[in-house]
């Protein structure tokens, strides 16, 4: 009588017991009443599917250098900050200088 076909999960129990054996290939193969040969091929098959990672290490990011911008006046003041206005801020900050 032949053998229905073994589904992915089937397989995947057999090799994860296979992984967590504490008995010989041979043995193991024994008691769950499959070939070794069929234990090596499915080690094989889904080896090669398998995720592999691979340590990295990743370098810091370095810091963004500040936006700085210099506003120079008509009279000849100068203001300089980190770009971290809004559009309007600016445009009051620079009608407020220039109404000095």
């Amino acid at each position: 009588m032949a053998r229905k076909k073994r589904t992915a999960d089937e397989i995947q129990k057999l090799l994860d017991g296979y992984r967590d054996r504490t008995v010989t290939r041979t043995e193991y193969c024994h008691q769950q009443g499959i070939s070794r040969t069929t234990l090596d091929y499915y080690r094989r098959r889904y080896s090669a599917q398998t995720t592999r990672f691979a340590r990295v290490k990743l370098a810091p990011q370095p810091p963004e250098p500040a936006t700085v911008f210099a506003l120079v006046l008509r009279n000849g003041r100068r203001i300089e900050s980190a770009w971290n206005f809004r559009d309007a801020d600016l445009a009051r900050l620079i009608r407020v200088v220039e109404g000095e």
